[in-house]
């Protein structure tokens, strides 16, 4: 039972250990921003590693989850005779919880995955060293343009994604399930509102960005300097920016809606 509660209590200390200095590091990081800007050459280049490289599984996933969540709705609201609110209940789906929840996730899996092992092999060959002894600081030469890239790709995936997922939903409901298309669009016009749904949503996405970002450059500079430290880093990047998702998911969902 001893044995129990030290290694809680080791693992409490890690974690507190792990975001305090995660805090830290994101102080470094944001002082370096204005200057990054001032090379948005490379700032771009990161954006296009973030986020375009990643257009294909966000588009995708978002067509099919468009796709399910219209059927299963559907057969939610057949048994109350307001199938014509199928528009509305899709897009408040896909704008407020799926697009930017499901997109920051997929996201950890392939780009943040990307940034955190493309950093660490730059620590386990010894480049950040080679940097530091040209007194070039790594995080403001490769950290920094690469976590901006992150924030900024991240809330345009998020769009794409719920852009996809509405196309989905208005092509299983209305050309497949036969749902009014009018209806379809005019309650979801009505009903959607611009600041407490769609930039709720990219609110959201914006936070999440930050997040995923920034475990995925402090997971891969601060791995490891060998292959299975690099590898550790990029599992350990995919699960705590799940866990963060969610966990800011819910605050942020509370800080919205006015419970809290």
């Amino acid at each position: 039972m001893k044995r129990i509660f030290q290694d809680i209590w080791y693992s409490v200390q890690d974690f507190l250990q792990t975001f305090g200095s995660s805090q830290l590091f994101l102080v470094r990081i944001l002082a370096g921003v204005p200057a990054a800007f001032l090379r948005p050459g490379l700032i771009i280049k990161q954006i296009h590693g973030s986020g375009v490289l990643s257009l294909a599984i966000i588009g995708i996933s978002g067509f099919f989850v468009g796709m399910v969540l219209s059927l299963q709705a559907y057969n939610s609201l057949a048994r109350f005779g307001a199938t014509e609110s199928l528009g509305v209940l899709a897009a408040l789906a896909l704008t407020r919880e799926l697009g930017p929840v499901v997109t920051a996730l997929l996201f950890a899996g392939r780009a943040g995955t990307a940034l955190a092992s493309e950093i660490g092999l730059m620590r386990a060959t010894d480049q950040l060293s080679g940097m530091e002894m040209m007194a070039v600081d790594p995080v403001r030469r490769v950290v920094v343009p690469r976590f901006i890239g992150g924030v900024i790709a991240m809330p345009l995936l998020a769009a794409i994604f719920s852009a996809m997922g509405l196309f989905g939903a208005w092509l299983e409901g209305v050309m497949l399930l036969g749902v009014d298309e009018g209806a379809f669009w005019q309650q979801m016009r009505s009903q959607v509102d611009v600041y407490d749904d769609v930039l709720a949503g990219i609110l959201k996405s914006f936070v999440f960005g930050i997040a995923a970002s920034l475990l995925a450059v402090f997971e891969g500079y601060n791995s490891i300097p060998t292959a299975e430290g690099v590898s550790r880093a990029t599992t350990r990047t995919v699960v705590l920016t799940a866990l963060a998702v969610l966990v800011l998911n819910f605050m942020l969902t509370a800080v919205l809606i006015g419970e809290v």
